[in-house]
């Protein structure tokens, strides 16, 4: 009898303790769905010309102010955009977008997926500006849109705008710090599906002074890293200027080591080891390298997080032009629709070891393989329409540089939409009825 009441007690306790465990299963049983969320390209703005690189004529898109929600397939492999900006289901390829004004300059750029934070190191707001940020909501409800501002008198008044679902505005940089040179821009949408775009194009009078798309980095880092800088050059010229353009977003001053990687070896510039870039000031460092290399990569290491971006100057045909240069983030395996472009990719890093299939125009693959250490150059074959980097290691870099008849270009090589996993509630009898 002494044993019957604490037996009785322990056979509760078991049993709670065993349905606890079986509703705690039912409950945490969960189910995801993998998906790319679409990219965005940037609509062509008037005067200028556009065409967006596909990897398969069966991409599916429609046009940002399409009310509906119909797709067309894109049925060529280079479309020409007239005006409208595009959303694109390409699921794991990345398309690139070339934009030119005939016989002034051209650049290229990534359509990318909605972003959380973009950086625009680059443009000017004093006179010679005719640039333009261009905010995309490709959301089904409005957003509303902070953009931050910082040049060589520091940060500037916030401005908020707000952006119609489904729709674009234009604000010419120059009303963002009217009259300043040195121009930062941080586009942090507080709602909205939102992606941005910065064109810097120069003239004065009825004089072009060249343009080039300026693409975005997300965040600072205390290590930056530009793995594709143009160093043109000849036996009787010197190469042509370049201008390192570095912002401490914070509230603490940085320190800065910048180093310049080449065919010609690894050196930091006299000037630029420990050098000193105050908060929220915009500062630009003369880069003049005496190397004999095409092309250059910059890393540079920082106390504090920083953006920074490189202006090249650049001939094509006898004109200038030219090329902002920006941060790569670190290479993953990705693809890149490349159709009509011809780029020539640098890559960055102590131990460069990639992997590549290239996709020809006749649906033919062809294998590559880039190595070497602190730089390598590759030249994409002329009829590719896609790249597909297959194996990376860790700590590279890459970006790409392309030349046109009307100028030329640069854009970063990095995944424009990453895979997204999103819970997908159960329906669970065990939880309604326990």
């Amino acid at each position: 009898m002494k044993l019957i009441r604490p037996l009785k007690f322990l056979a509760v306790l078991l049993s709670v303790v065993g349905i606890s465990s079986v509703l705690s299963v039912a409950v945490t049983t969960k189910s995801f769905s993998e998906s790319y969320p679409v990219v965005v390209c940037p609509p062509t703005l008037d005067g200028l010309g556009s065409q967006i690189s596909f990897s398969s004529k069966k991409t599916q898109f429609q046009r940002l102010q399409n009310r509906t929600s119909e797709t067309a397939q894109v049925k060529v492999l280079r479309l020409p955009v007239n005006k409208d900006s595009l959303i694109i289901t390409s699921e794991e390829v990345t398309p690139v977008v070339w934009q030119s004004r005939s016989g002034s300059w051209a650049g290229g750029g990534l359509c990318m997926g909605p972003a959380s934070s973009q950086w625009f190191v680059g443009g000017t707001a004093d006179v010679t500006t005719r640039g333009r940020l261009i905010l995309v909501n490709s959301g089904l409800s409005d957003a509303v849109v902070d953009v931050e501002s910082f040049t060589e008198n520091g940060k500037q008044p916030l401005r908020t705008v707000n952006v119609s679902s489904k729709n674009y505005i234009v604000i010419s940089i120059d009303s963002l710090a009217p009259g300043d040179k040195t121009l930062t821009v941080h586009v942090v949408p507080r709602s909205g599906r939102i992606n941005a775009f910065m064109i810097d194009e120069q003239g004065k009078g009825l004089k072009a002074l060249g343009g080039d798309l300026v693409n975005p980095a997300a965040a600072g880092s205390k290590t930056v890293v530009i793995p594709a800088i143009p160093n043109q050059s000849s036996r009787n010229t010197p190469a042509l200027p370049h201008t390192l353009r570095v912002l401490a977003p914070g509230d603490v001053d940085a320190s800065i080591t910048v180093e310049v990687l080449s065919g010609d070896g690894v050196f930091v510039p006299v000037g630029l080891n420990s050098r000193s870039v105050s908060a929220g000031i915009v500062t630009e460092f003369k880069l003049d390298p005496n190397i004999t290399s095409n092309v250059m990569a910059v890393r540079i290491s920082s106390t504090e997080p920083i953006v920074a971006a490189v202006k090249s100057t650049a001939v094509v045909q006898g004109k200038k032009d030219f090329v902002w240069s920006t941060a790569a983030p670190g290479l993953v395996r990705l693809t890149m629709a490349i159709t009509g472009l011809d780029p020539f990719i640098s890559f960055a890093g102590e131990s460069i070891d990639v992997s590549l299939d290239v996709t020809l125009t006749n649906g033919k693959v062809v294998q590559e393989k880039v190595t070497g250490s602190d730089i390598a150059n590759w030249r994409v074959p002329t009829n590719a329409r896609s790249f597909t980097i297959t194996k990376v290691g860790a700590g590279t870099f890459a970006g790409a540089l392309v030349s046109s008849i009307n100028g030329y270009g640069y854009f970063p090589i990095a995944a424009g939409s990453l895979l997204t996993k999103i819970e997908v509630p159960d329906s669970n009898i065990r939880v309604l009825n326990p």
